[in-house]
């Protein structure tokens, strides 16, 4: 099995340009590739980790990385997917920035000898004379055809500045100088940038008379929809200062059941095989599923001292030893409905919370468990034949525990 043929069964290919083209290069190492990432914060974070891991795999078939860092592009901002404009940012913050992600791919990208490189768009977009883009690049780009492009709809609705307008021009102008300059000849993107990407090839047809090829991979969702690595406090980082090994590792080991194995197949770099077999898994065995998936990615993230700390910490805090030592609240019949009680009442009755009006606000915030599970639905029970025994241990937010049993 080749490159291409295993980021389709990880499921990680969305659109390309010319499937056989990019399959010929990076099957055979000839692709020289580049991704960009503008530095709109101090960190990474894990709406960039799929990007980082398939450079990652990329290399490890032959292939040359270029990590574009829009020091250039962030001037202006991306409206790709947002309803209102980005933030402007000084020349010293978008720099700081800049260092902070060159630090952190390095943990991916071996940029040793040349075998990959990180460079700036900065560098030539900066230095641009505005009469010249406007006669030697934005002649060979239809407003028509950018107007209808996916990635401005969002900010049509509320008005679509001037500058925002010019992102994809100067995007499509980074692949162009990166052909030019380094024989960039494959660029990749998450699926919400197929138009700015489809722009430089077009580009670099139009200029140099070359093919170039495109390819967008998969974007990271959950089984409802919505983007992955967000939470009620916001983004999950990649700095470990800013999101702690441990709470990354939760965060992974609380994903839903729907998303576990579609996750693991996509982000880890366990072999195949492996995953397949996770295909039948059911039950307790997605519990170990995303052991799996948190232990592996904390790894390629933080390191594997701290993949294991943040393991032990997880499981200790669930163990029997722990849970002996934690607030325990007793049930009687009474408190069950038909043999089961609903998160909201359990929330109360074990004194974790003082109102069910408080339980509502804390579950849909996402910051309650049982027994390691995020709970999200606000009328989810539990069955009274769960709590004998050991009973049930409930989290609110991360230091409040209740270990439920009944009497």
């Amino acid at each position: 099995m080749g490159i291409y043929e295993e980021l389709q069964a990880r499921g990680l290919i969305a659109q390309v340009t010319d499937e056989e083209l990019i399959r010929d290069l990076v099957n055979n190492g000839k692709a020289t590739f580049y991704i960009g990432f503008d530095p709109t914060a101090d960190s990474l974070h894990v709406g960039h980790f799929m990007a980082l891991c398939l450079m990652k795999r990329l290399q490890e078939a032959g292939n040359k990385p270029i990590a574009l860092i829009g020091g250039g592009t962030a001037m202006i901002g991306d409206p790709s997917g947002r309803t209102d404009m980005r933030q402007m940012m000084t020349p010293e913050t978008i720099q700081h920035n800049c260092e902070c992600f060159k630090k952190q791919m390095s943990r991916f990208i071996d940029f040793s000898d040349g075998k990959a490189l990180m460079v700036n768009n900065a560098d030539w977009l900066m230095d641009l004379n505005y009469i010249e883009v406007l006669r030697e690049v934005g002649a060979h780009f239809s407003v028509n055809r950018m107007l209808a492009a996916e990635c401005y709809k969002q900010r049509m609705e509320k008005g679509l500045s001037f500058l925002e307008f010019n992102y994809m021009i100067m995007q499509s102008y980074d692949f162009y100088a990166l052909y030019q300059k380094y024989g960039c000849n494959l660029q990749f993107g998450g699926d919400d940038q197929w138009s700015n990407m489809l722009g430089g090839t077009e580009l670099i047809r139009r200029k140099l008379g070359k093919d170039a090829s495109a390819m967008t991979i998969t974007l990271l969702l959950n089984s409802e929809g919505k983007k992955m690595g967000k939470t009620q406090s916001g983004a999950v980082w990649l700095d470990p200062n800013k999101t702690s090994p441990f709470d990354f590792y939760q965060y992974w080991r609380n994903v839903a059941d729907a998303d576990v194995l579609k996750c693991i197949r996509m982000l880890t770099f366990l072999p195949l095989e492996e995953i397949d077999k996770m295909d039948s898994w059911e039950g307790a065995q997605l519990n170990t599923a995303k052991e799996i998936l948190a232990y592996e990615l904390t790894k390629l993230v933080h390191g594997e001292e701290e993949a294991k700390k943040a393991q032990e910490s997880a499981r200790a805090l669930f163990s029997q030893g722990a849970a002996a030592d934690m607030p325990t609240a007793e049930l009687t019949a009474d408190d069950f409905t038909d043999g089961n009680i609903d998160i909201l009442t359990m929330m109360v009755k074990s004194g974790l919370v003082p109102s069910k009006s408080e339980a509502r606000r804390a579950v849909q915030q996402g910051g309650v468990a049982v027994d390691g599970e995020k709970v999200t639905d606000i009328y989810q029970s539990f069955a009274a034949a769960d709590m004998e025994g050991e009973g049930l241990i409930v989290k609110k937010g991360k230091k409040n525990f209740r270990k439920v049993v009944v009497k």
